[in-house]
């Protein structure tokens, strides 16, 4: 276990997460200079964030630095999860397998499909007229 700071990045759709975990700390989470509570309203964004420190029993042994870019506010949260979890797998390689196993380490690919050319969405087509 290491006393200095780990940095990790992680991602969600369009968002970007850059994530410091400062051990030694109280538990605070601060999100581009704003404290967790204030940034997201939702209390099931804040729960989600929160998932990677309580399942590895951290919530209080680290303060999270985080700035996030980019997306809408599912997005960032996602982004946040996977880069707090990548840097407490990057601290203690020992967790690495309990937070592969709950899904947090995998990036979640799925972002919104392109419109195509010829048609009003991404997969909806204009209505077809045989006669």
């Amino acid at each position: 276990m290491s006393d200095t700071r780990v940095y990790a990045t992680g991602k969600r759709k369009t968002a970007v997460a850059r994530c410091w975990l400062v051990p030694g700390g109280t538990g605070q989470i601060y999100i581009n200079r704003r404290v967790a509570d204030t940034y997201f309203t939702r209390g099931t964004l804040l729960q989600m964030i929160r998932q990677p420190l309580s399942l590895t029993d951290n919530l209080d042994k680290f303060d999270v630095l985080a700035t996030v870019r980019g997306g809408g506010h599912t997005g960032q949260a996602g982004a946040l999860r996977h880069g707090i979890a990548k840097a407490l797998a990057e601290q203690n390689p020992e967790l690495h397998k309990a937070l592969k196993k709950a899904g947090f380490l995998t990036r979640d690919a799925r972002k919104k499909e392109r419109k195509k050319y010829g048609q009003p969405g991404a997969r909806a087509h204009y209505q077809y007229s045989k006669r």
